[in-house]
């Protein structure tokens, strides 16, 4: 087994080999592409591995998000095509200025260098991460949670086999070995080796790294997003809405986790919402957890203290009825994880006065907050959604991944 700063050692080095050029890079994606569909089987039998292992240690939901088959295989190989047919962010004039000496002073965008990935029991974030760390140029350092770690190995065994059947250097993707939580601290701290650190994962994942890394870090996915249907709103759309930002996947950061309700309306769609997420005929029915007013006007579990600040990841509503819009938008800020919110209305000034108020990373108006993808948004897949303001926010795609450095021609200028 590799040591972690065996491991950061190699990357650093291949960080240093050069840059590629984008057709040798569009190559070797499409390589990978490939080599994730010829392992199927090989990666199939370990997400097993990983599956059996995790039996009774994690949820039913939890265990969808490490859970693999032929079709997300398939849409991890095609998430990396995608990649490859996206323009290289590297080398892009961002700015040109000629200044009154002569000088010519361009902006260029630039690799990171070696970008660090700590998450947990998602497999296709492997692949993701990868993809979009080699095509920006990157040096790629991954470190999964154990319980996907036979999965996460089948698969970076596979792009690696990619890699090399393009003749580029394997160490440009890598995978710590090291699953205890000492490799995650090296991570946190490897001033000079790691460049940049990328959390993906739960709250607290993301706390322990922002809170301790001395490396650069950007604070990502913690989602407790937000719905709120106005007393304008289409009532079966926000129904579809509603049913499909929480079910559809819950496991993921981006499901809504609280539902607000305008006064006027609550009366009349709380019912129907209640019909819909819990009645006999719901596929998978929702625990909805109410405030006051919500209780009394369907029969749901009373919310706890904590209930509109939690990140369920579960078959879980925090539901409340609010005053206004802008009792909405107080609540959202003050529950919030700045990830996506939505509003559900037909009046174009409460949508004007929701999105301009709500300081999230993505605003929805009349759309699911489930859209706050990087394959969603036009950018192939994503390395994570950020929840920060400086450098990168919402999901963060080849740009994002990308920094820049000043090129200055001169002819002879002294100052």
């Amino acid at each position: 087994m590799r040591t972690t700063a065996e491991i950061l050692a190699a990357a650093k080095q291949a960080a240093r080999n050069g840059a590629l050029g984008e057709q040798q890079k569009n190559e070797a994606l499409c390589f990978m592409a490939e080599a994730l569909i010829d392992n199927t089987d090989e990666i199939l039998s370990a997400n097993a591995t990983d599956i059996e292992n995790a039996k009774g240690k994690i949820s039913e939901v939890m265990t969808d998000r490490l859970r693999l088959d032929k079709d997300r295989i398939k849409g991890m190989a095609d998430g990396i095509l995608q990649v490859a047919k996206l323009p290289d962010p590297v080398g892009k004039i961002l700015s040109e200025t000629v200044r009154e000496n002569g000088l010519i002073i361009r902006k260029i965008s630039a690799p990171i260098g070696v970008v660090a990935i700590i998450y947990e029991s998602r497999p296709n974030v492997t692949s993701d991460a990868a993809a979009l760390g080699f095509k920006s140029g990157n040096v790629c350092v991954l470190r999964g949670g154990k319980e996907a770690y036979a999965s996460a190995h089948a698969i970076v065994k596979a792009l690696k086999s990619g890699l090399s059947k393009a003749g580029i250097d394997e160490n440009y993707i890598n995978l710590i070995e090291d699953t205890t939580r000492q490799s995650a601290t090296e991570l946190m701290t490897a001033r000079g080796s790691v460049d940049l650190l990328i959390p993906r994962g739960g709250k607290g994942l993301i706390s322990a790294c922002v809170e301790n890394a001395t490396v650069p870090c950007i604070e990502t996915g913690t989602g407790i997003c937000h719905i709120y249907v106005d007393e304008k709103a289409d009532f079966e759309m926000a129904l579809d809405i509603v049913e499909n930002a929480k079910t559809s996947r819950p496991s993921v950061c981006n499901a809504a986790e609280v539902l607000l309700v305008h006064k006027s309306i609550a009366p009349s769609f709380l019912p129907r919402l209640f019909e819909r997420l819990c009645g006999k005929n719901a596929p998978h029915p929702v625990e909805i957890r109410g405030d006051k007013a919500v209780c009394g006007i369907i029969p749901v579990k009373p919310a706890g203290k904590d209930d509109f600040d939690t990140e369920f990841l579960d078959y879980i509503l925090a539901v409340a009825v609010v005053d206004s819009a802008d009792e909405a938008v107080k609540h959202i800020a003050e529950h919030s994880t700045h990830h996506s919110e939505s509003i559900i209305t037909s009046d174009r000034n409460t949508a004007e006065f929701f999105t301009e108020n709500v300081d999230s990373a993505a605003v929805y108006v009349n759309a699911s907050t489930r859209f706050t993808d990087g394959g969603e948004f036009g950018l192939g897949c994503e390395m994570g959604i950020s929840t920060q303001k400086l450098h990168a926010r919402g999901p963060m795609g080849l740009n994002e991944l990308t920094t820049y450095k000043y090129v200055i021609s001169g002819n002879g200028q002294i100052r």
